[in-house]
């Protein structure tokens, strides 16, 4: 490299391009040197609390959230969205709770994935054949997943278990104090889902779908069915979710994850995932899950009350959100 080219490339980091650049292409660098600030600020706030404990924690509530994160990064690649995933995830883990006593976990766990992909497949078909907007649909495909439930808790309630302990075991132990045990079922889901997209014909279709649909048909593609497979895998990934929330809070609930459906749209779009569709990956929004672990708690350790909490939260995700939209725009 001559000297003329070296300070080329020194001076495009001068620019507003250059930041623009910087974080719509590699959005994970300046991701993790925002969580970095935070977990600086979290020791000031109270210090001796940043420890390896401390960031198993985090880790051990990032993991869920990071996979709905993941669930939504795909979803929003194709210009669309999940509302149906905290209801689905909910769903899922409460099915389990209530069939381990009887039939036993490796019955109920399908039973539950299998709800959990016949969800998505209705809502896969409602969008990419019937053309359903994809936020009425998973909105809609959330309150029947809610109703149904509620209908097997009327059935069921009564023989249920509880959370199954291999549920409590994964979703909650930390191995030495300091490394989530969730991280076995995390890291080979994260793996594949990376691989996929950007290693693998199907990922590459998401991507074209999203940043252009009419073109994505002219070249011989068939939306439709990427969308039904779509749906299908988002669904999977929420009830795999919604095991590890059931095991972290040792409770099955049918509303157990709603809470954590905006989080999770939130970390993908932190993470550099464009709602409108065509740009972002998983990475960044693995990365934005963990910044909204670490925010949440920092926020709890300022001893604010709940409702305090809540507005700075969104507060946060929105400011975040705002300022990352304002630096990539193409304008």
């Amino acid at each position: 490299m001559t000297n003329a080219t070296a300070t080329v490339e020194r001076n495009r980091w001068l620019t507003a391009a250059g930041w623009r650049s910087l974080f719509r292409d590699r959005p994970v660098i300046p991701l993790i040197v925002l969580l970095g600030l935070l977990v600086v600020v979290s020791e000031l706030v109270r210090p001796g609390v940043v420890s390896p404990g401390w960031a198993g924690v985090i880790l051990r509530t990032a993991v869920p959230l990071a996979i709905l994160a993941g669930a939504q990064t795909l979803a929003m690649l194709t210009g669309g969205i999940d509302l149906s995933v905290g209801a689905v995830a909910s769903m899922s883990g409460f099915v389990v709770a209530t069939l381990v006593g009887g039939p036993g976990l490796g019955v109920a766990i399908a039973v539950a994935v299998a709800a959990a992909a016949l969800a998505g497949l209705v809502t896969g078909i409602g969008v990419g054949i019937f053309k359903v907007h994809p936020l009425i649909m998973t909105l809609g495909m959330s309150f029947v997943v809610l109703g149904l439930a509620n209908v097997w808790q009327l059935q069921m309630v009564q023989t249920g278990s509880g959370v199954p302990a291999e549920f409590r075991s994964i979703g909650s132990t930390l191995v030495f104090g300091v490394v989530p045990y969730s991280l076995v079922v995390f890291v080979p889901i994260a793996a594949l889902i990376l691989f996929s997209l950007r290693r693998t014909g199907y990922g590459r279709l998401l991507y074209a779908v999203g940043d252009n649909p009419i073109a994505a048909r002219l070249s011989g593609t068939r939306p439709w069915q990427v969308l039904i497979l779509l749906y299908i895998v988002t669904a999977v990934l929420a009830a795999i979710a919604g095991f590890l929330y059931s095991g972290l809070t040792n409770t099955a609930s049918v509303t157990l994850v709603d809470t954590q459906v905006l989080p999770s749209v939130a970390a993908a779009v932190i993470g550099g995932t464009s709602i409108l569709g065509g740009r972002g990956g998983f990475g960044g929004s693995i990365v934005g899950a963990l910044i909204l672990t670490v925010a949440t708690s920092l926020l709890s350790s300022l001893g604010y009350p709940e409702a305090v909490r809540q507005i700075l939260f969104g507060a946060i995700i929105v400011l975040v959100a705002a300022a990352y939209t304002r630096v990539t725009s193409e304008g």
